[in-house]
């Protein structure tokens, strides 16, 4: 059979030329290190910054803060970030659900590289953050926190693949909110000290509502393509507009943390210059016409998001 035609598609044209013209030669087609760091997809890594900046922050207002917990929970965080990529490259490949996206190409998607070795990259990532993560419940003691992180693994591995991926079911963003909000700030807080407070929980929900808000505008882009791939994100499920709205709720809901903290806390006004890039990010939303137009929209809200963390964090900590 033609190797051409055994290969999936890229969504990216020129990517896709690419790659046919050198199969079509005889060759495999070129992959190079900018593929495999775009295949990391490392404008998501704010989404993993900002709730270990926020829960280091509160952690350090309870007297509780250390630099080297708070660099282990980082390196976890970023580590099971890159692995989920890798990991939805792979399943969404293998899949052909990634045929007619609109954004960047993907490696297994668009025929650039064999499957297995982007499944292999994943597995490393996994692995990675399961090193750092035994280094930190060893120093810290806290070894129930290796059953959470094996959750999150689950939960990483599950979300595009297995067979029945909850992805594909419109629970994405519950789990990002619980994992990438929740989860990740608390879990920063807790490894650190045995205080607990609110502040931790409301500032997860706050940072969660951030990364929820960056996987709702990625699935309207995706609205007609994921119809086609039998994709049923939340998006897909509610429509093009209720999707709009609940985008420009989940990115006004944070504000709600440094309202009710202002008045005892000073610095939380810090945390309303995020408002700078939310408001754009809502503007470009509700007017645009075309699935291209939100790309840009991608990027402002996981920088809203990172900076939202870390404002956060500076303002309990300080």
């Amino acid at each position: 059979m033609n190797q051409a035609k055994d290969r999936r598609r890229s969504g990216n044209p020129a990517v896709r030329a690419a790659a046919e013209t050198s199969v079509a030669a005889g060759g495999e087609p070129r992959i190079t290190w900018r593929n495999w760091v775009g295949g990391a997809r490392l404008r998501t890594l704010p989404l993993a910054v900002a709730p270990v900046a926020a829960g280091a922050g509160i952690a350090h207002m309870v007297q509780g803060f250390s630099l080297t917990l708070t660099l282990l929970a980082l390196a976890v965080a970023v580590f099971l970030q890159i692995g989920v990529n890798y990991a939805n490259d792979y399943s969404d490949g293998v899949r052909g659900t990634d045929e007619f996206r609109v954004g960047p190409a993907r490696l297994t998607g668009s025929g650039l590289v064999n499957p297995k070795r982007v499944l292999m990259l994943a597995l490393v990532f996994f692995g990675l953050a399961a090193v750092a993560g035994l280094v930190a419940v060893t120093l810290s003691g806290r070894w129930w926190f290796l059953a959470l992180g094996i959750v999150a693994i689950i939960a990483a591995w599950f979300y595009t693949g297995g067979k029945r991926p909850y992805g594909y079911a419109g629970l994405g963003e519950v789990v990002v909110f619980v994992f990438f909000g929740l989860v990740a700030t608390v879990g920063t807080v807790w490894l650190q000290t045995d205080v607990r407070t609110q502040e931790e929980w409301f500032a997860g929900a706050g940072v969660g509502f951030f990364a929820v808000a960056v996987l709702i505008v990625n699935n309207i882009r995706d609205i007609p393509t994921d119809r086609l791939a039998g994709k049923r994100t939340l998006a897909v499920r509610i429509g093009d507009l209720p999707s709009r709205i609940l985008f420009v709720v989940c990115l006004l809901l944070p504000f709600v943390v440094p309202a009710m903290f202002g008045f005892a806390n000073s610095g939380m006004v810090l945390v309303w210059l995020v408002l700078l890039i939310v408001i754009p990010c809502i503007v470009i939303v509700l007017t645009a016409k075309t699935p291209r137009e939100l790309i840009l929209v991608l990027q402002l809200t996981s920088l809203a998001a990172l900076a939202y963390g870390v404002l956060l964090g500076v303002a309990f900590a300080f």
